[in-house]
């Protein structure tokens, strides 16, 4: 009996090993299987939003990725059968006329220098490079106004970004002290004497070496009644924060012509900046015939004689439509219910709830022009002005939000579109990687050697090149993103109208001379303080 009963007891907990072994193998092939059907669950931490299990989680990041369908169909078959004549081919690639302005030339009116400096001025910059070179351009005017001695502006690293690029990373230091030596006094540091005036020294306590209460748009006759007496008393102030501290108006035309001079002039990035940048530029103009070869899927073949019009010749395109933007915008992009959640709870997250635009209806944003252009619509315009399958593309931008899948529609009517990664090589890169700071400069130098450059939406970049290829008398194309707003909301629209309206609406927008209006940024309306006549 008692064997009988340990047998028993024995077949009964190996049924139960046995059910217990079964169970085992169900959750190792879970396991295993989970990482496959469902990654997202399994993605890091550090990519993920606060909260795992939030309603941004659950509407998972596959779901927020969705291509979304082309939000104007008829309008894209149009573009896409459109054919482009000689005549527009010729009008669009033409360069601007002489508009009877030039580049003051400032080198007869410089001031001698004075025998002493009342001292160091240091700036410590926020921002990514377009904010960082403005406010390199006016640390140099405050240094001109208080007539101290500058120190090489100290970058802070983008909290967006998480760039530590210094100053010394991104621009060629030696030519800019050499070109400004004539008007201001520049260090590369401070002499050991003053070693201890750090970011770090700054950030543990009140200073009275630190100005922390420059107002946005300050006078010249604030630094002069706030920061020189702090110089007299102490030989070095430490401004802090200085972005957007000096007005745009009511300064004396040396200080205005001297900022355009450090913007235009003195600002040059590294050479391996500009050898990749020449490098993507000379690729552009002179594609190999293997990089030539494009499907014909989607688009009519051109003709010799069209593409003859835009041989040599290309266009920098300023995507700007990442994921900041999207949420920013509080506009709709096509995406669905997945794509409105994701960026509501993005919005919540990093703005909490100070996105103002969302008390608007998306029909009210874009009819005011706030909206920022999703790839598809940026094509749309360009074909609309003119350009063919034959154009060489170049993206200026950071991540796009969506990735290729938002890109397709804008590769189906531009096939020759390029960008860094397709240009050069891993190891031609290899400098820049990772680096936002330099990425960007590397954009902005091949914008600037571009025949025409346009920018999808304004911004700091935006800004900065229209600006500066104002000041060279470049092609740039602004778009009308009230007008363009409107006419994507009518879905009736044939090509023909929706063409004509386009070509109407940017006669006027393509890089003709703006004369800057009080408050206006000097960066980008550098008419007529830094131009003059011809």
């Amino acid at each position: 009996m008692q064997s009988s009963s340990s047998s028993s007891s024995l077949n009964r907990s190996g049924g139960v090993g046995v059910g217990i072994g079964r169970r085992g193998v169900y959750v190792g092939l879970l396991v295993i299987l989970l990482p496959i059907f469902f990654p997202n669950l399994f993605s890091p931490l550090s990519h993920a939003s606060p909260s795992i299990f939030s309603l941004y989680k659950k509407t998972s990041i596959s779901q927020e990725w969705n291509a979304p369908k082309s939000r104007h169909p008829p309008l894209l078959k149009g573009a896409l059968e459109r054919e482009t004549s000689y005549e527009e081919q010729s009008d669009v690639w033409a360069p601007l006329a002489n508009q009877g302005w030039k580049p003051c030339d400032v080198s007869s009116q410089v001031a001698a220098l004075p025998k002493k400096s009342h001292g160091y001025v240091q700036v410590f910059l926020d921002g990514g490079l377009n904010q960082q070179r403005m406010g390199i351009c006016d640390a140099v005017a405050v240094a001109k106004i208080l007539n101290a001695t500058l120190v090489i502006p100290y970058l802070e690293v983008n909290p967006v970004w998480q760039d530590s690029s210094s100053f010394t990373d991104i621009f060629d230091v030696d030519h800019f002290i050499d070109v400004l030596k004539d008007e201001i006094s520049i260090v590369k540091q401070l002499p050991n004497e003053y070693s201890w005036s750090t970011r770090e020294y700054y950030a543990t306590a009140i200073r009275a070496t630190r100005i922390k209460t420059a107002p946005v748009h300050a006078s010249a006759n604030w630094y002069l009644e706030n920061v020189l007496p702090v110089l007299r008393s102490y030989g070095i102030a430490a401004i802090s924060p200085f972005s957007h501290r000096l007005a745009f108006d009511n300064m004396s035309m040396d200080i205005q012509r001297l900022r355009c001079k450090v913007n235009f002039q003195a600002l040059a990035f590294v050479p391996h900046v500009k050898t990749l940048g020449d490098a993507l530029v000379n690729r552009l103009q002179y594609p190999s015939k293997k990089r030539s070869i494009v499907s014909t899927e989607y688009l009519e073949e051109t003709t010799d004689e069209k593409h003859k019009q835009g041989s040599g010749k290309f266009v920098v395109l300023h995507l700007r439509f990442d994921k900041d933007m999207a949420a920013h915008s509080a506009c709709d992009f096509g995406g669905g219910k997945a794509e409105k959640l994701a960026l509501a709870k993005y919005r919540q997250v990093i703005w909490q709830g100070r996105v103002l635009n969302s008390q608007f209806t998306d029909e009210e944003l874009r009819s005011q022009g706030r909206c920022p252009l999703t790839p598809e619509e940026i094509g749309l315009l360009l074909a609309a002005l003119g350009f063919d399958n034959s154009t060489r593309l170049y993206l200026a931008s950071h991540k796009v939000y969506g990735g290729e899948a938002r890109i397709s529609t804008l590769r189906k009517l531009f096939p020759l579109m390029e960008d860094k990664k397709s240009l050069a090589s891993t190891e031609e890169r290899a400098k820049i990687k990772g680096k936002a700071s330099l990425l960007a400069a590397v954009d902005y130098y091949v914008s600037m050697r571009s025949d025409i450059f346009i920018s999808a939406s304004p911004g700091n970049m935006h800004n900065a090149l229209v600006g500066h290829r104002t000041y060279e008398n470049l092609k740039t194309i602004r778009p009308n993103m009230a007008l363009l707003g409107q006419l994507f909301l009518n879905k009736s629209m044939g090509w023909s109208e929706f063409q004509k309206a386009v070509r109407d609406g940017h006669r006027t927008r393509q890089g003709q001379i703006r004369i800057k209006k009080e408050k206006q940024s000097i960066y980008t309306y550098p008419a007529p303080d830094c131009m003059c006549r011809a």
